[in-house]
């Protein structure tokens, strides 16, 4: 198996297998891809355990379904492309070497790669969508390939070294990081400071990836340029999640 990251501001990982050789994404993640290759979906793919490892990596903000992709009879390449301008960026999981990364991160990935919840935590349905903050842990053994959006800044945090984020700027991180979430202090700075009403703070030893376009960010700047009405819908949801954050902390 050998694989090439192709373009620069809107990348394409481009894998080439040899027979019998495969790798799973998420499902919908297909590009392109050769007459050899195989396509299968299913819910066996990036968690282990039958049932209870599709359940796992749904919970971490995965897809129940993971597509296979598996060259058969004769050598074959198989293609993803980036969402959004950003970098595709390889990493080594094993023992000892596991990931925390956001849960839109995960491109594609050798067949025992594993995917599950490494961390969530609820933070105003209208700011994350009804869904809070999560982070995807990537285990197992082999492969990964992480989609970060945006210009990619990697630190490699001493001990005891601290990194304070605003939550959507967090790629990716090894998972020794130790990592929370608290709320901004002070009223003021939550209603007037314009930066968020939360901050991640990563503690080392370890390395971590930072994106420079995280999608709430993306989706907040496109919001002048909807149609009136959903527009509308869109900041009143901003509102009240960023109030009922407010109301909730302060109880």
């Amino acid at each position: 198996m050998q694989s090439r990251i192709l373009g620069t501001t809107m990348p394409v990982l481009e894998i080439e297998l040899q027979p019998d050789e495969s790798v799973f994404s998420e499902s919908g993640e297909l590009s392109w891809m050769t007459s050899s290759i195989q396509m299968t979906t299913h819910t066996q793919f990036g968690g282990g355990g039958g049932v209870f490892g599709a359940i796992k990596r749904v919970a971490g903000g995965g897809s129940l379904f993971m597509t296979e992709y598996r060259a058969m009879g004769a050598p074959g390449t198989i293609s993803f492309a980036t969402k959004l301008p950003g970098h595709i960026v390889p990493v080594e999981v094993g023992p000892g070497k596991e990931y925390m990364i956001q849960r839109h991160g995960f491109m594609s990935g050798t067949p025992q790669i594993q995917i599950g919840v490494g961390f969530q935590q609820s933070l105003g349905a209208g700011i994350f969508g009804g869904e809070g903050f999560l982070l995807q842990r990537l285990s197992g053994t082999g492969t990964a390939w992480l989609e970060l959006s945006g210009e990619l800044i990697v630190k490699d945090l001493q001990p005891g070294e601290n990194l304070r984020v605003h939550p959507g700027h967090v790629g990716a991180f090894q998972a020794g990081v130790a990592f929370t979430i608290s709320a901004v202090p002070g009223i003021k700075n939550m209603i007037f400071g314009g930066d968020g009403l939360f901050l991640a703070s990563l503690t080392g030893p370890g390395r971590i990836w930072l994106q420079s376009l995280p999608i709430s960010r993306l989706a907040h700047a496109l919001i002048p340029y909807l149609p009136a009405q959903q527009n509308q819908a869109v900041e009143g949801g901003v509102v009240g999640g960023i109030m009922g954050s407010i109301l909730g902390g302060m109880r």
